[in-house]
């Protein structure tokens, strides 16, 4: 029986234990009643209130549209501007409508063209394509950059409303301008958009011994289909794994923490949230470690962020899996989703992501141990040089 095997006979029979429930970061609601705003008299707060009414009563009583501008629609704008004041792209607010939409996402379960949208260097780009969506079949590819969405200029534009451009009917057109590294001009892509269903994941044995787990996502479904993939991948002789996470925009934290107890002696430390006043919050691991003897090589590219860099990182930083293909995304902050009296939403960066060994991954990325690039022509051709090396890199790792 190969080491694989042995490991995980005891698991097979007891079943998984690593699914735990996520932290929802929801807050209570409070009403918040402020009188004599213009001289408040906390010595902390620099800034005149006064300001923001008077620009309100001018907008109201002078502007051409201001006798019938709606109230709630100028606060909503106020909070936006107050957001986006901070320059964090991973901070926004959500009026009802788009909390809803977000709300949707989250389910894995929406209409538009399935492709995860981000900020980079202060410009929309694609992180990832959802497999086998409208995104993915037109041939949108990771950090593309959107330079319009039905000729409207949203090259700076914040995530939120971007996506609201983005999204429509299902069945109907959208046309992106995108912009891709080597390209001389912007080309255009028609979209139908469609109800969107986010894949998890796929495994299969290959080439005899190799066990290719291919992640799409870290969702509530994860943990059970890695469980799954893991007994069939012994089951068939695996003897070595090629954890694919390329184009794997991330999902919960805890997942990645799930999986990676898999890996880890439990009680392995794999990531840290380091928060402003000091008091970080410290994840680790409470599986049984059934695979800490068996070699892993790993896929990243440009759409791989968040939860998926926490668990590539933490493979290479703990187990010194290799890493293939190319630069990670870089997306290694804490959001919390807080719930406003209205309906509307915050999510907030409240913290930022430490690796064990003390290296953050937030706009900087992981870089691959083995940089393999993955062209137009590789696609054209059905060729994987990136899965390619990381099968050789594994060979020669069983064999030692």
């Amino acid at each position: 029986m190969s080491i694989f095997g042995a490991s995980l006979l005891a698991i097979a029979v007891v079943g998984s234990t690593f699914l735990v429930g996520y932290r929802s970061g929801q807050h209570d609601p409070k009403v918040i009643t402020v009188k004599n705003i213009t001289n408040v008299d906390d010595p902390d707060i620099k800034a005149d209130f006064g300001i923001f009414w008077q620009v309100w009563e001018k907008l109201k009583e002078q502007h051409i549209d201001g006798a019938t501008a709606k109230d709630k629609d100028l606060v909503y704008g106020s909070v936006h501007g107050l957001v986006g004041a901070l320059k964090d792209p991973h901070t926004i607010f959500l009026p009802p409508s788009d909390a809803k939409k977000f709300e949707e996402d989250v389910s894995g379960h929406f209409g538009g063209i399935g492709a995860e949208i981000g900020i980079r260097d202060e410009q929309l780009v694609v992180i990832a394509p959802v497999k086998d969506s409208p995104a993915d079949l037109a041939g949108l590819k990771p950090k593309d950059k959107i330079i319009e969405v039905d000729g409207t200029f949203v090259s700076n534009m914040p995530v939120g409303e971007a996506v609201k451009l983005i999204r429509g009917e299902i069945g109907t057109k959208v046309v992106l301008m995108i912009l891709r590294v080597g390209w001389s001009q912007p080309k255009k892509f028609e979209i139908i958009r469609d109800e969107i269903k986010t894949p998890t994941l796929d495994w299969d044995v290959k080439e005899g011994n190799i066990l290719h787990i291919k992640l799409y996502a870290f969702n509530e479904n994860a943990p059970n289909l890695f469980y799954r993939a893991i007994i069939d991948g012994s089951l068939k002789g695996a003897d070595g794994i090629v954890l694919d996470m390329r184009n794997d925009p991330g999902g919960y934290l805890e997942v990645a923490v799930n999986l990676a107890g898999w890996f880890f002696p439990r009680g392995t430390v794999v990531v840290t949230e380091a928060f402003r006043d000091g008091n970080d919050r410290v994840f680790r691991t409470s599986g049984n470690g059934a695979l800490q003897d068996v070699p892993v090589v790993v896929l990243i590219n440009g759409g791989s962020a968040s939860a998926s860099e926490i668990l590539a990182g933490a493979l290479r930083d703990l187990k010194q899996s290799p890493l293939v293909g190319e630069k990670s995304f870089g997306k290694g902050s804490v959001q919390e989703l807080q719930s406003l009296k209205d309906g509307s939403s915050l999510k907030i960066t409240v913290a930022k992501w430490v690796m064990p060994k003390g290296s953050v991954i937030d706009k900087i990325g992981l870089v691959p141990d083995y940089e393999v690039k993955l062209t137009e022509e590789d696609a054209e051709k059905d060729s994987d040089p990136q899965l390619t090396k990381a099968f050789e890199v594994l060979k020669k790792m069983l064999v030692k």
